[in-house]
């Protein structure tokens, strides 16, 4: 029991120990320069600031940068999803399409595919690719749509 309970004080305190590192900046013969925290004969220890959340945010974006009002923003999403809209149709009827290819092509055999299966089955395979990639784009089409506000 007494080595469980020092084995959780010790995990307890490197887990709660401060995450820093210390980083070397190396200048090769060539001129390339390499950051790491393994110092190297020849690299520099750099002082560095530590990086807080508070510095790194930079929400107001620069004074000069370019404002939609609420009312030309709300056209321009009424357009997406017009054209998602547009595109989902357009994606189901070419799923329809592929889907009756696909039950086409495998009722019928062309050609020497009487003879060469594989070949058969190569067509066949492909016509069921086609039937995937436009269910998968009417799912990304759907998921797109349902993200609009």
């Amino acid at each position: 029991m007494n080595v469980l309970r020092i084995a959780l004080l010790f995990t307890t305190a490197f887990v709660l120990l401060p995450a820093s590192a210390e980083i070397y900046k190396y200048v090769d013969e060539s001129g390339r320069v390499t950051y790491t925290n393994i110092p190297k004969k020849g690299a520099k220890k750099l002082d560095l600031d530590p990086i807080s959340a508070a510095k790194t945010r930079n929400n107001t974006g620069p004074a000069n940068f370019p404002r939609v009002d609420n009312q030309t923003q709300k056209k321009r999403d009424d357009m997406r999803k017009q054209i998602l809209q547009d595109e989902l149709t357009t994606e189901e009827k070419a799923l329809s399409d592929a889907q009756k290819a696909l039950k086409d092509g495998e009722a019928t055999r062309l050609g020497d595919e009487a003879r060469n299966y594989q070949k058969y089955l190569d067509r066949v395979k492909k016509l069921k690719e086609n039937v995937s990639l436009h269910e998968k784009n009417i799912t990304a089409l759907k998921k797109e749509l349902g993200d609009l506000k």
